[in-house]
């Protein structure tokens, strides 16, 4: 077994995720304790310069045309073959969709030890949230077998694993003869909604507005700030807002510049989100909320103690 860390990218429509960049600066982390290289595996067609901007020191690059998309049993088949052929110390998959798909698929075909929710390293350790982010683990890598590690946003800035340097890029032999599963037909969004994830000032909502009819209030604010509105799981679950305004887990992630959260206890699926704003301003009457933990600034009042006089002195200094 080497000493080398792979990381599995994920990509979609010729753009490296995120999430990517997050595990190759976890990677880095965790081989300065075991003296291997960082090294990407991408998996795709034709694909290949996607991957100019990744802190790697190499890339392994299988080609093939079923892999020109996500494909869950083209990428199991793949990636089990090539992990026996080089045992890496430890591979990172996104704890996403994606790495859901095969993280799983891989840990019990090979037998190999799974860490799932890792959101940093910790002196060579993987440091992983359970229990909805209330208890913190710390976990030791398996001494003679690779493992496998799903990751979470928020311990690391995607910027720390983007490099102006491009890795060298090795292609591997990829042999994929049928496969089960295909894809059909990739179905883009539906447009006309605003695209919360390139917004530079967002006004979230959570319970704390209380009503579908006090979302015109944050609508109001966004405006006056030139933002938009957002919201967490249970504004989006009552119907008030659309999916495409969901930030978290199961929604969107994005990283405004300013990130005015309302009546927003702060859940870990909800922050998982938002980590990246640059300026994360909470309002919550609860001294309590998990949102404070995270926040630039925060103020322990009834968000409609602030909306009112907010937009007030917003309209006055237009």
């Amino acid at each position: 077994m080497s000493g080398d860390i792979f990381v599995v990218f994920e990509h979609l429509r010729g753009q490296i995720a995120d999430i990517s960049y997050i595990m190759l600066a976890a990677a880095r982390d965790l081989a300065q304790t075991t003296g291997g290289e960082v090294i990407g595996v991408l998996l795709g067609h034709n694909a290949q310069d996607i991957v100019s901007h990744v802190a790697a020191d190499r890339v392994l690059y299988g080609d093939h045309p079923a892999l020109a998309d996500f494909n869950p049993e083209g990428y199991a088949n793949t990636l089990s073959g090539l992990i026996q052929a080089e045992g890496p110390r430890a591979v990172f998959f996104g704890s996403t969709s994606i790495g859901a798909d095969i993280a799983g698929v891989l840990s019990a075909r090979l037998g190999l030890p799974l860490v799932g929710s890792c959101i940093q390293i910790g002196e060579g350790n993987i440091i992983s949230k359970i229990c909805g982010g209330k208890i913190m683990v710390e976990t030791v890598l398996a001494d003679d077998d690779t493992t496998l590690i799903t990751m979470i946003p928020g311990g690391y800035k995607p910027a720390q694993g983007q490099s102006e340097t491009p890795p060298t890029a090795t292609p591997f032999e990829v042999s994929i003869d049928s496969l089960r599963i295909s894809l059909k037909q990739y179905i883009e969004p539906e447009a006309g909604d605003v695209d919360i994830s390139s917004e530079k000032v967002l006004i979230a909502i959570g319970r704390g507005i209380q009503t579908a009819d006090n979302i015109e209030l944050a609508q109001e604010l966004a405006e006056l700030l030139g933002g938009a509105v957002c919201a967490s799981r249970p504004v989006v679950d009552q119907g008030w807002l659309p999916a495409t305004r969901l930030v978290g887990k199961s929604g969107k992630s994005v990283k405004p510049k300013l990130y005015l959260a309302l009546g927003i206890s702060g859940a870990p699926e909800h922050v998982e989100g938002m980590a990246d704003a640059e300026m994360v301003v909470a309002i919550n009457m609860d001294p309590n909320a998990p949102i404070f933990n995270v926040a630039t600034y925060g103020a322990e009042i009834d968000l409609f103690d602030l909306i009112d006089p907010l937009i007030e002195k917003l309209e006055a200094a237009a």
